[in-house]
């Protein structure tokens, strides 16, 4: 069902403006989630506009899906940062914003001149946020970063290869953009709220590779969390080459056998109660943990005696926890997410009808809402400007030697 986007947002940050320098994934994706929230959004671009125009299925050149997928609800001004008037225009927003975002790289924004010092000097309490790819003070800070190349250093590729007893893998979504992009988003309202405690701007710096191994090792540190190692690093039960969706006489379900509550249950479920008090793999939680392969091995021979229907009306009258195993066709067709409302149908002026996955988070006082299509390039440019006008004070500087940074 196709609806039209509603013209005024309504969600929390209502109020609040953010100049979105940022191009690709990770930043996009943390300022569209700002954007839901209410927030004004102003994405610059520059002539070529945002890279990600180009990804993923189009009807029309430089409106590609996932361009679609994570810039809605933002207005775009197309800038050229590198002149005298376009550093001059980014300077007249920061003045009246109160998130500058940016992911090009510190030592470029620094030629352009629009480095945390250039734009708090226009606006003290601007939260000034820097993604970038490595912690500036350390020893990759001018590497490039892109999402396989996280995946590959933070440790992803090699856990996933190590569980499936294969070469390394890359999981296929764009995992590390997204986490970062989530991480710069709380980031982001942390440093606003201080804001407004104190009155005091900052600058916010959020590197991805440091960001997913944390992700990584608050998982897998094991033994190595304590001081001398206690044992190997990494978690077990997620690398056990035996963990994955179970085949069933029909198909495959995913299912979580957990507690000792579950297990009791599941062997009740097959049939066999006294066997759960028998074999102390089963019925003491250590145990299992120490021996998931053997745990994994003895549910996947079970599984393949029924369909999965049969599973998941056996596991919900066990109240065992279970899953469908969906393909991407099924999860756009998932009834839950149909009944929630999650994928919208909304009307583009020059894409028809798209299809845009909302929202997930749902307040009971100010809701977010769909209030503005994701913009065609440059489409607010003379909006926006006409709301900064030139002054005689703020970004006159010429500008020399700039280099535009990868994210």
């Amino acid at each position: 069902m196709s609806q039209q986007e509603e013209t005024k947002p309504t969600g929390p940050l209502v109020g609040i403006r953010v100049v979105d320098m940022t191009s690709v994934l990770m930043g996009p994706y943390a300022t569209q989630i700002l954007a839901d929230y209410g927030a004004d959004v102003i994405k610059i671009e520059d002539e070529k506009g945002d890279l990600l125009r180009m990804g993923g299925a189009m009807r029309n050149r430089g409106m590609g899906q996932l361009y679609l997928q994570c810039n809605r609800n933002k207005r775009s001004v197309v800038l050229d940062a590198k002149t005298a008037e376009g550093r001059a225009a980014v300077l007249r927003m920061c003045e009246k914003a109160d998130v500058f975002i940016s992911n090009v790289r510190p030592a470029a924004m620094a030629r352009l001149r629009l480095a945390y010092e250039d734009i708090c000097a226009v606006n003290p309490q601007i939260v000034y946020v820097s993604l970038v790819g490595y912690g500036q003070q350390g020893t990759y800070k001018a590497r490039p970063a892109f999402d396989d190349l996280m995946q590959g250093i933070s440790g992803i590729s090699a856990l996933i290869g190590r569980a499936q007893g294969v070469d390394p893998q890359f999981v296929p979504l764009n995992l590390a953009d997204k986490i970062a992009g989530i991480t710069a988003t709380h980031a982001i309202l942390a440093a606003l709220l201080h804001k407004q405690r104190t009155g005091c701007g900052q600058a916010v710096e959020v590197p991805m590779f440091e960001t997913l191994a944390q992700f990584v090792l608050s998982d897998h540190l094991g033994g190595y969390g304590f001081e001398p190692p206690t044992g190997p690093i990494g978690y077990n039960r997620l690398l056990s080459t035996t963990r994955h969706p179970y085949a069933t006489s029909d198909g495959f379900l995913a299912i979580v056998v957990y507690t000792d509550q579950h297990w009791k249950r599941f062997f009740e479920l097959v049939g066999r109660p006294a066997d759960y008090y028998a074999n102390p793999l089963f019925h003491d939680h250590a145990t299992r943990t120490r021996n998931y392969d053997d745990v994994h091995t003895f549910l996947a021979g079970e599984m393949k005696n029924k369909t999965t229907a049969e599973w998941r009306d056996a596991f919900d009258t066990y109240d065992i926890p279970w899953a469908a195993v969906n393909g991407i066709e099924e999860l756009v067709e998932d009834p839950h997410l149909l009944s929630v409302n999650l994928i919208k149908t909304i009307d583009h002026p020059t894409e028809g009808q798209i299809r845009t996955v909302s929202s997930p988070v749902n307040f009971s006082l100010t809701p977010s809402n769909i209030y503005r299509h994701p913009p065609n390039h440059g489409e607010h440019t003379a909006e926006i400007l006409s709301e900064f006008p030139p002054s005689d004070s703020v970004g006159k500087t010429p500008v020399t030697s700039t280099a535009q940074g990868e994210p």
